[in-house]
């Protein structure tokens, strides 16, 4: 399957270079050009899956473990930094829905999702703590 990977990979990449020789500022050209750049990411991507995709790490001779250091109990800081991630977020939030209407908004929400749940993470964390 890599064998295949790869030389579908450089197939790709021949593509990329020849319809790289038709770019122009036409109709045709532009078309050309988006073949170039997605047959280029196609290609490149399958040429690093084949000549990489099967790789193990190497065995290391068997060391000790370590045990993972204890974590560390909820702090005031974590309500703090979770609280002001919360807080700008329903900032940002707001301001695009006054601004942008509800569209605009839910899209921010959608990509500020990471930060919200991570900030209410951190409140939830000291709060259960407590």
């Amino acid at each position: 399957m890599r064998w295949l990977s790869l030389a579908a990979g450089i197939a790709f990449v021949v593509v990329a270079f020849a319809a790289g020789t038709r770019v122009a500022d036409t109709r045709d050209g532009l078309i050309a050009e988006v073949i170039t750049l997605f047959s280029g990411l196609a290609g490149v991507s399958l040429v690093l899956y084949g000549l990489f995709g099967g790789m193990r790490p190497a065995p290391r001779p068997g060391a000790a473990r370590t045990p993972p250091p204890p974590t560390r109990p909820p702090s005031a800081r974590d309500l703090a930094i979770g609280a002001g991630g919360l807080g700008l977020a329903s900032i940002l939030l707001g301001g695009l829905f006054i601004s942008s209407g509800w569209q605009w908004a839910a899209l921010g929400f959608v990509i500020l999702l990471p930060m919200i749940v991570g900030s209410a993470f951190l409140c939830g964390r000291f709060l259960m703590a407590r």
